[in-house]
C-alpha cells in the first residue's frame, strides 16, 4: 500500500506514526505518498510493517471516539445554541461557505480559546473532508478540552446529510 493510500484509508495514519515512531512530522522524516508503508517502515529503523499497521488501526479505533456524525452535529447544535463551532478550513473558504455561527480557526483565536476556555463544554471542529479536522480535534483534546469532536466527513458530507442548501465544492489540490 502506497502512503497515500494508507492516508485515504486511515485519515489519521500520519499522526499515530508520528506520535509512535517519530515519522512523518517533519522533513528529515516525512515520506512521499507514492511510497510504500513497508519502505517507510524500512528505511526508519526497519520498523516491522505489522507492528506499524497494528498501530496504524488501533489509533484509527481511537480515532472513531473523536468523530460525530452530521445528524448528531446538528442536533447538539440546535440543542446547544452557543456550541462553539470552529472552522479549520482557509480564509477563503470560510468566507465562501460556512456552518451556522462557526468561527474561523484562527491563532489568536486558539489562544483566547486555550486561555480562558471552558475545558468542559463541547467543541466541534470542522473542515472540507473531515481529515485536517481530525488532526485538530486531537490537539484540543491534548490540551484539555475532553469535549471535543470533529465533524465527520466536513462540511461536504454535512450539506449532503443536513442541509443541501450549502453549497459543496472541489478543491483542486484534492485531485
Amino acid at each position: 500500500m502506497t502512503m497515500s493510500q494508507v492516508l485515504a484509508a486511515y485519515p489519521g495514519a500520519q499522526r499515530a506514526l508520528f506520535a509512535q515512531y517519530h515519522i512523518g512530522g517533519c522533513r528529515s522524516c516525512g515520506f512521499q505518498p507514492g511510497e510504500t508503508l513497508a519502505q517507510v517502515c524500512e528505511r526508519n529503523e526497519n520498523i516491522p510493517v505489522e507492528e506499524a499497521i497494528t498501530h496504524i488501526q488501533s489509533s484509527h479505533e481511537a480515532d472513531s471516539s473523536l468523530r460525530i456524525s452530521p445528524p448528531d452535529f446538528e442536533a447538539l447544535r440546535r440543542a446547544q445554541p452557543d456550541l462553539l463551532i470552529l472552522d479549520v478550513r482557509t480564509r477563503e473558504e470560510h468566507e465562501a461557505v460556512k456552518l451556522p455561527n462557526a468561527r474561523l480557526l484562527t491563532q489568536e483565536l486558539v489562544q483566547e480559546i486555550f486561555t480562558s476556555g471552558d475545558k468542559t463544554k463541547p467543541i466541534v471542529l470542522y473542515d472540507h473532508t473531515g481529515s485536517r479536522s481530525l488532526d485538530a480535534a486531537a490537539y484540543f483534546i491534548g490540551h484539555g478540552f475532553g469535549e471535543t469532536k470533529c465533524l465527520d466527513g466536513g462540511i461536504d458530507a454535512y450539506s449532503t446529510q443536513v442541509d443541501a442548501s450549502l453549497p459543496r465544492y472541489r478543491l483542486e489540490i484534492e485531485d
